[in-house]
């Protein structure tokens, strides 16, 4: 896990090593102090506006011939040389068609015809673009870096009767740590302590304190709130959530959306052919007009040079998308990839899972029945190896017997079946649990009255003898009808859901919510085989949503697959391309006007550069623009895509 330790590097490879364009040398001066990185500009703008006032308006004799061109070296030097040692590199590296050497040759060909304040000028407003990129991506990298601010640094874990100060790297599974009120949760866990308040907002982008409960799980990140608490670790620090989104979003920017790339081969096809562009009008002249000037002709050349920089497309898109990744972190959204965030806008078939996705995954028992002959240790044998399963159901069976202590059973020989239920021996009995479909399999005469009972039955078979029934309800989440409702809005123009539950309980829920289409009883297979359905027509974009193990091989089948991040399985998030933090499914909706907006604004970017650089290119060639329109043309437009580009960060 050692990149989670460089927060700084996904920036880079977003919005400087992706691109051509952008300056090693504005990106790696964070450690330094804010005068360090603002004196050479500062240096260049005094020398420059001085170098203007003695040319232009006091006129001063002295200032003339070798003293001017030192004086307009002077400035020229603090902004010029880093540009000039970043396009030696990349010539030791054999490029040499890159903004570096194009700036280096403009400005030395200005100093050449004796042009010696716009060569200044170019360069001196190309490092205050650097400084005001390097303000938009810190601006953009802050909703990400709130997330690597919560990564604690210390564990207190009791060990040897006493409570030891330690790395969250050195806590083992198992192990009791203890954490007081204002510090953050360092390692995932169960919660030993009776209840307590904590912040979430790091983790899910919810403002609201939330009330953890005895035995209920606590992730790493979380701030506790109220009291000191003692929690138990079940998983170690690299395994645990907050690692894991740090991962996720560090490398989401190595994944770039396919506008990103367009753009880049745009930038590698595209510098080469100015620069011979710019060649040929300095020298073709000479063969066609009659009285060809070469400093005049060259000048033009320069111009051109200058303006074809390809800096506003090559800086904004890639931090436009980044951009959209912070919006979207702060609001509990974690995209696995700017490809992602460019694919959600397209979607137009969402795909759910019921329980735990649509539903809040929190069952109750309803209900007890057991048939003559009454088994005594039916309830004691379905805890102990219920105890064995992580689904929502066995969790809530659990929850309900608290007086039945699953250690005090022999369990053995467990086999969950997905899709179906669970099996094994408990006491040196045989003991089966699941729907009715696990009844079928097995030939049980089971009492056929249960299939018509609504909510989620658990039906029971002890040595091979049906023995009764536990009724389970779950509760569908408050935001999940606006979601639906919002997705149409947005223009998605099917929403399905897949459930392993029964058809009545699927029906009531899709009824319920608006949904368009839904199929019960399903196994996973049966998800896939429905997904690959979709699939098969070409004009299916399609998100499949859900939270658990057994919906690993869907959202990995899926255009975009979206998990639902506070409760869900590893499986699940480790395979989704989106993560929801919250487990709210109105998120969803928010993901995909976070795209849109993205997607907006990058392609007003591209309308934005590629005009004004036309126009101003044509001007240029015909003699008319200057080196100041060149350089508004260059920095002026890439300074307006920065802003533009950092819009979504404000996005409500």
């Amino acid at each position: 896990m050692a990149t989670i330790h460089q927060p700084n590097r996904p920036v880079e490879q977003s919005c400087t090593s992706a691109c051509s364009c952008s300056s090693g040398h504005a990106h790696t001066n964070n450690d330094q102090s804010t005068w360090r990185r603002y004196l050479p500009a500062t240096i260049s703008f005094i020398l420059l506006a001085a170098g203007l006032l003695i040319d232009h308006i006091l006129k001063i004799d002295f200032f003339r011939g070798n003293v001017r061109l030192l004086w307009y070296i002077a400035a020229y030097i603090p902004v010029g040389f880093p540009v000039m040692k970043e396009a030696f590199s990349a010539l030791m590296q054999k490029d040499f068609f890159n903004e570096f050497s194009l700036m280096s040759i403009a400005t030395l060909g200005a100093f050449f015809i004796g042009e010696f304040p716009e060569g200044v000028s170019v360069m001196l407003f190309y490092s205050v673009g650097e400084l005001f990129q390097e303000s938009a991506v810190n601006k953009a990298r802050g909703n990400i870096k709130a997330l690597l601010d919560v990564r604690p640094e210390t564990a207190t874990v009791f060990r040897n009767n006493s409570y030891q100060t330690v790395p969250p790297e050195a806590v083992s599974i198992g192990e009791i740590i203890q954490v007081k009120p204002g510090e953050k949760i360092p390692l995932d866990g169960t919660l030993l302590s009776e209840s307590s308040s904590f912040n979430t907002s790091a983790l899910t982008g919810e403002s609201v304190p939330k009330t953890i409960r005895k035995d209920e799980t606590v992730l790493a990140g979380m701030l506790n709130l109220d009291k000191v608490i003692e929690i138990k670790v079940t998983k170690i620090y690299s395994d645990s959530s907050l690692a894991k989104i740090l991962e996720m979003v560090q490398d989401a920017t190595s994944r770039k959306a396919k506008t990103e790339l367009l753009i880049r081969k745009f930038a590698r096809i595209y510098t080469p052919i100015v620069f011979f562009l710019a060649l040929a009008i300095a020298l073709l002249p000479a063969l066609f007009v009659g009285n060809y000037i070469f400093t005049d002709w060259l000048y033009r050349a320069l111009v051109f040079l200058v303006i074809s920089c390809p800096c506003a497309l090559v800086v904004s898109v890639p931090l436009s998308y980044f951009s959209g990744i912070g919006a979207a972190s702060r609001n509990g959204i974690l995209f696995k990839g700017a490809n992602y965030l460019e694919m959600i806008t397209k979607l137009n078939v969402v795909v759910f899972d019921k329980t735990g996705t649509i539903t809040k995954g929190v069952f109750k028992v309803q209900k007890v029945e057991q048939v003559a002959p009454a088994h005594p240790q039916m309830v004691a044998f379905v805890v102990a190896l219920e105890s064995l399963s992580n689904h929502p159901i066995a969790k809530a069976i659990i929850e309900n017997f608290p007086d039945i202590k699953a250690t005090d059973h022999q369990t053995e020989n467990v086999e969950e079946i997905a899709g179906y239920g669970i099996k094994g021996h408990v006491d040196g009995h045989e003991v089966i649990i699941g729907n009715t479909k696990m009844m079928q399999l097995y030939g049980f005469d089971y009492d056929r009255e249960i299939d018509s009972i609504k909510e989620t039955v658990v039906a029971i078979a002890i040595d091979n003898a049906y023995s009764g029934y536990i009724i389970i309800a779950d509760e569908v989440k408050p935001d999940a009808k606006q979601a639906i409702e919002q997705l149409h809005n947005l223009g998605v123009q099917k929403t399905v859901m897949l459930s392993g539950d029964k058809s009545s309980i699927v029906h009531e829920v899709a009824a319920q919510l608006n949904i368009d289409e839904y199929y019960g009883d399903l196994l996973p297979e049966d998800k896939v085989q429905h997904v690959e359905q979709l699939k098969a027509n070409s004009a299916h974009v399609i998100a499949f949503v859900g939270d658990g193990i057994n919906d690993a091989p869907v959202l990995a089948l899926s255009d975009i697959g979206i998990a639902m991040g506070g409760m869900g399985a590893d499986a699940a998030i480790e395979t989704a391309d989106v993560v929801i933090q919250t487990d709210q499914p109105s998120k969803i909706a928010t993901a995909i006007k976070i795209g849109k907006k993205t997607r907006a604004i990058v392609i007003q970017n591209i309308v934005l550069a590629l005009s004004i650089k036309v126009f101003v290119l044509i001007l240029g060639a015909l003699g008319i623009a200057t080196m100041w329109e060149a350089v508004f043309a260059d920095v002026g437009v890439t300074l307006l895509a920065i802003l533009n580009a950092i819009r979504i960060l404000s996005l409500k």
